[in-house]
């Protein structure tokens, strides 16, 4: 099992720097060799293995260049007690003593670098090319340079180790030498490097050239987002409306305000910003966006509801029946999009906030790829996909069902012989100590059943299928422009896309890697799906049935038309469960004790016996709108309306200023106003 393995390395790592006092006060040369060997290897092993152990030895001071600096200090005393001769020991103080000086005199040039490589706009999509942004480092020099420079006391150690068995010290006099040698050289190598940073561009030049490549594109609609602490588990927010964008009529741009959000960001073909600072978010010229869309509330949104001419429309980033999804603060944006009359009735609960007339029914285009429950194959086994949310942010806003109820209904599933795929939110367990108990309990649930069905505790794939998913996802990163680099070298390589064929081998690819990776798991395997791949939508297409708690997850799924559960922690009545939850008008409602679970698979076992099948049918319309027109057509729809709103009133502006300092006007027509081209999406793709 992965954690007694890893408890295993953590117990021999602390034994082994245990050791090396004992070692070198006995004193025993070949004792000291293997713990000093071991706390090497294991060092950078447990880096990998164990990162948040590692991280919480730097909390109490026991970091990389301490644990490095104790071995040298517990060497030269094995030295000591060995009687090494005095010149011999004061070599080696000297040399540590500068090896270490020359990692902090490293780190110094590193940092002034990186300082100066820092760019107020990190750019995707755009033609940077006249910023002459100057090559990052080499990355044996730049990446992982702390790692590199403290193992190069490796050599020296060495050199002592040998000097001290054989007796004689010209081992020692070699080692040292390596080690000083290339801790100078690679300090001269950093300051060469230093010097050719200078020639980065200023603030000013950047944004410039950013506002030339802006007005040379001419951005009509822009997807804002922002959050306080970014990370690939918040990025799906934004990822989910990417092909969204792509086929808009009107030119969009992504604007990002978190460096974190960029790295993060999903392969697209639209420009992307990634503009950290306020100050310099308001220096860029984005007079021609008429449309901002926000996936998400938050607090640097203010930023750029600034901009008076665009119109400000908040589109979330799922439709549900939380409180989030009626935000009275809402309120600040020209429109609020929602899917169907679900989401405006929602709306209509916060009273004297949000008036119904900026509320538009766009659908989610995002369903696209969900097949419906008519075209599904069942396999051997029901398969029920288990989704729960997360449990938000306080105790108010608790609906997680992992807590209360998670691994009773995993233990009943395992009980009734289904197959499982357990999707938890990326989320799950970072606030609740609790929630992450469960989490993990439903995982050992889960991985032991699959060895008592004799598949291992973890699905292994054949070596050439596990090494072309390996060479798909290392494609996909690449696609996604998630390339090695720091930003300023990221930003020099940005170009134009010269067509959207990487977008159809993205699609391709995609499609490649979920099919080996089902075909590889077996029909009865149960899947714990902590990763971005295999996505969401595609783990609706394996199931039979959904389980899950109050979550945008749920009206997602209603797109299938497949059953779905509701889990009913607090065992309200049903009357009053369905009233509060608009989707639980088409749910079978499940008992914390799960006693309603067998009745419930009846439904996939006997599709026959399924009762709640026409409200699903029902409910569909009225969570996610019409089938007709689509929800890609409506949105687009929307778009084109409120930017020939903003257009129309900003020509009224400049009128009535025209008339108020005597300027005579002249009517500008459409099509050579922003987005007054139907055909803008073919422009986006020949830029």
């Amino acid at each position: 099992m992965p954690g007694k393995a890893d408890l295993l390395l953590v117990v021999l790592f602390g034994a082994g720097f245990a050791a090396l006092p004992v070692f070198a006060l006995l004193p025993s040369l070949w004792g000291f060799a293997a713990a000093w060997a071991v706390t090497y290897v294991l060092d950078e092993l447990l880096h990998t293995r164990a990162p948040g152990f590692i991280r919480r030895l730097s909390g109490v001071h026991l970091n990389r260049t301490m644990r490095f600096a104790i071995r040298s200090t517990m060497l030269l005393l094995l030295a000591i007690w060995m009687n090494a001769p005095e010149p011999v020991l004061i070599a080696g103080l000297a040399v540590f003593c500068a090896h270490l000086l020359s990692i902090m005199s490293y780190t110094w040039l590193h940092h002034a670098i990186r300082a100066r490589r820092a760019l107020p706009v990190i750019v995707r999509n755009l033609d940077m090319s006249g910023a002459n942004i100057p090559r990052q480092p080499p990355a044996f020099l730049y990446r992982r340079y702390l790692r590199k420079l403290l193992h190069l006391d490796v050599l020296a150690h060495l050199g002592l180790l040998a000097a001290l068995a054989a007796g004689t010290w010209y081992p020692a006099a070699v080692g040292y030498a390596l080690t000083a040698g290339l801790s100078v050289v690679a300090v001269l190598a950093l300051v060469g490097q230093l010097r050719r940073s200078r020639r980065m561009p200023e603030r000013e030049q950047v944004i410039d050239e950013v506002n030339r490549r802006l007005a040379e594109f001419r951005p009509e609609v822009a997807l804002y987002f922002s959050f306080a602490a970014v990370s690939q588990d918040f990025m799906y927010q934004v990822n989910m409306w990417i092909e969204t964008l792509e086929q808009l009529d009107l030119r969009p741009l992504i604007v990002l305000r978190e460096r974190a959000s960029f790295h993060y960001l999903s392969r697209t073909r639209v420009p992307v910003l990634c503009v950290p600072k306020a100050d310099d978010l308001a220096e860029l010229d984005l007079s021609t966006v008429q449309v901002v869309l926000y996936p998400g509330n938050a607090g640097k949104n203010v930023h750029m509801l600034r901009i008076a001419e665009a119109k400000h429309v908040f589109i979330g980033h799922g439709d549900s029946d939380k409180l989030a999804s009626s935000n009275r603060v809402s309120k600040v944006y020209d429109e609020i999009w929602v899917a169907g009359r679900a989401g405006r009735d929602r709306y209509q609960r916060v009273r004297h906030a949000i008036s119904d007339s900026s509320i538009v029914e766009v659908g989610r285009p995002q369903l696209a790829p969900i097949r419906l429950h008519a075209d599904h194959t069942p396999g051997p086994l029901p398969v029920v996909l288990y989704a729960p949310t997360w449990e938000g942010w306080s105790d108010d806003d608790c609906h997680t069902s992992v807590i209360p109820m998670g691994v009773e209904l995993i233990k009943k599933l395992l009980a009734e012989n289904v197959r499982v795929i357990y999707k938890p939110h990326p989320l799950t367990g970072k606030r609740s100590a609790e929630a992450a108990a469960a989490d993990q309990a439903i995982q050992d649930l889960l991985r032991a059943d699959n060895e008592r069905r004799g598949g291992g505790g973890r699905a292994q794939t054949a070596g050439a299928a596990a090494q072309r998913l390996k060479e798909i996802r290392d494609r996909l990163d690449e696609l996604a422009g998630r390339a090695e680099g720091d930003d300023a070298q990221q930003v020099r390589e940005a170009r134009v896309p010269d067509s959207d064929g990487a977008g159809d081998e993205w699609r391709e690819l995609h499609a490649e890697w979920h099919r080996i990776f089902w075909e590889n798991q077996g029909p009865e395997r149960h899947n714990v799906i902590i990763e971005s791949l295999p996505t969401l939508y595609e783990c609706f297409n394996q199931a039979d049935m959904l389980i899950s708690d109050v979550s945008s997850v749920v009206a997602d799924f209603v797109a299938s038309l497949k059953p779905y559960v509701l889990t009913n922690a607090l065992d309200l009545p049903d009357e009053e469960f369905r009233a509060a939850y608009t989707t639980a008008g088409g749910a079978y409602l499940l008992d914390s004790a799960c006693a309603r679970l067998p009745e419930i698979l009846r439904s996939v076992r006997e599709p026959r016996h399924d009762p709640m099948a026409p409200e699903r049918r029902t409910l569909k319309e009225y969570v996610l709108g019409p089938d007709r027109p689509t929800s890609m057509e409506r949105f687009n729809t929307a778009v084109n309306i409120l930017a020939e709103r903003a257009r129309t009133e900003r020509e009224e502006d400049l009128a009535e200023s025209g008339k108020g300092a005597g300027i005579p006007t002249q009517r500008t027509d459409s099509e050579e106003l922003p987005g007054g081209s139907a055909g803008s999406a073919q422009r986006l793709s020949k830029a």
